[in-house]
């Protein structure tokens, strides 16, 4: 206890605090005895759980609501009975303080599913179950007629003779009589004969002494009511069915075939088909509240919670998404600001903080930079002047290229009209050397010409 309370001085950490609390409980226990110390115990938790209700109910403002919404408050009603058997474990008996340990049910997430996976589906459970008590009170009539005499239950034979308000001279008559001195062995053995005829009959019911073991049985079906409640209590709780209970036939009986039927119909129909199907919206049911869970861990893990933005859109980035969520969009550095602008006073508001104080008083989460983050848009912006410097150097070296383009297009346009010139005058020399022949000599010496 001194080591824990030195570590929680030196470092008051949270597992330091709960190592040196079960150090002083064992501390008390052993000091002053279990009892003492549940009791005071069970006075603090009276305390504490008595100031956490009233918290509850001013920050939920309970007192303010109807009071059906109030009755139906699940979180509310659960702290209300707890208080409720501490003060009972305080007041009565210290054995109320035992059904406190299903808090650890509230406490942790994955027991709570457990629960849930048989109360999210309980309609189709409760329908399943009402489908094999209807298949059972089948079974029990069609056995109430055929196989009545089948029906032999093992029972304790020590437990039927005091149960059922024998005395004790029938376990005597088991005995050997004890042989006196004063009274003939031949007298005393007549008169225990005597007495053990005389005694009551079991419950009114017939008791039949197996062969192997002396094992005692008794007839389990010869009322209609009592023949529903062994096929219900043996047959649900066998692995076989209600076979496992019956008499064994022989081959050679008539009714042999028939009781085969029976016990593979039991076993097939309720043991396999019903049971399971009631196990099996069980195991779904926790599957898909164990998926659901790690989908909620993974979104919370991966996900902005002020602006939502996954944590793939940080990657390459200059801002990670770890100092994203830490120092940019820390959550609690939103809570903070809300029950700030709550508390300040009006008067003294800034610009901001009087858009998001009437935006929280309005319900109104348009404040919250959703899909936005100033990193993000800080990066994006650079990236942005980076692309349209590229796209003003290709525009300006297209623009270039397009001038010399024309210009060579403008020099073609001029020479065309001069290469025609030229040729229609050569044809037209050429026309006139054959009209005049005197002169084509003159073109020879000439041709440029």
């Amino acid at each position: 206890m001194l080591v824990s309370l030195a570590i929680v001085i030196t470092l008051p950490r949270q597992s330091g605090i709960r190592t040196f609390v079960v150090a002083l409980i064992l501390r008390l226990i052993f000091s002053c005895g279990p009892e003492p110390t549940l009791w005071l115990l069970g006075c603090i938790t009276v305390i504490m759980k008595g100031v956490h209700i009233i918290s509850l109910m001013g920050n939920y403002g309970t007192l303010e609501k109807h009071f059906v919404s109030i009755i139906t408050d699940a979180e509310l009603l659960y702290h209300f009975f707890y208080l409720l058997f501490c003060v009972f474990g305080v007041l009565l008996h210290p054995f109320f303080f035992s059904i406190l340990l299903f808090d650890v049910v509230y406490r942790e997430e994955t027991l709570l599913n457990v629960i849930r996976s048989v109360t999210r589906n309980g309609r189709s459970i409760i329908l399943t179950a009402v489908l094999a008590l209807i298949l059972v009170y089948m079974f029990s009539i069609i056995g109430y007629m055929f196989f009545r005499d089948d029906f032999l239950v093992p029972v304790d034979e020590e437990y039927s003779a005091t149960a059922t308000g024998g005395t004790t001279g029938e376990a005597d008559c088991a005995e050997e009589p004890t042989v006196s001195h004063m009274v003939p062995p031949d007298v005393v053995e007549q008169v225990v004969q005597q007495t053990c005829s005389k005694l009551p009959t079991v419950g009114g019911s017939e008791l039949a002494e197996s062969g192997d073991g002396g094992e005692m049985k008794e007839r389990g079906c010869d009322s209609m009511i009592m023949c529903i409640i062994t096929t219900l209590n043996q047959g649900l709780r066998n692995g076989g069915g209600i076979g496992d209970i019956l008499r064994a036939p022989s081959r050679k009986e008539t009714l042999f075939v028939p009781r085969v039927i029976y016990d593979l119909l039991f076993f097939f129909i309720v043991i396999i088909i019903v049971l399971n199907l009631i196990f099996g919206v069980i195991i779904d049911t926790f599957a898909d509240l164990r998926s659901e869970k790690q989908q909620k861990e993974l979104i919370l893990k991966n996900t902005c919670f002020v602006c939502g933005l996954n944590r793939s859109a940080f990657d390459n980035k200059t801002v990670s998404f770890e100092e994203h969520i830490k120092n940019e969009h820390n959550m609690w550095h939103y809570l903070y600001f809300i029950v700030l602008v709550k508390v300040k006073d009006p008067t003294e508001f800034t610009g901001p903080e009087s858009y998001v104080h009437a935006m929280v008083k309005a319900n109104i989460q348009d404040w919250f930079p959703r899909l936005r983050a100033m990193s993000l848009a800080a990066v994006d912006g650079d990236g942005e002047q980076i692309e349209l410097r590229s796209l003003k150097n290709l525009l300006e070296t297209n623009h270039i290229a397009v001038r010399e383009l024309m210009t060579q297009i403008m020099e073609l346009e001029n020479k065309v009209p001069e290469r025609r010139t030229m040729t229609e005058q050569r044809k037209q020399r050429q026309r006139h050397a054959l009209l005049n022949p005197t002169t084509s000599t003159s073109y020879q010496f000439y041709p440029q010409l």
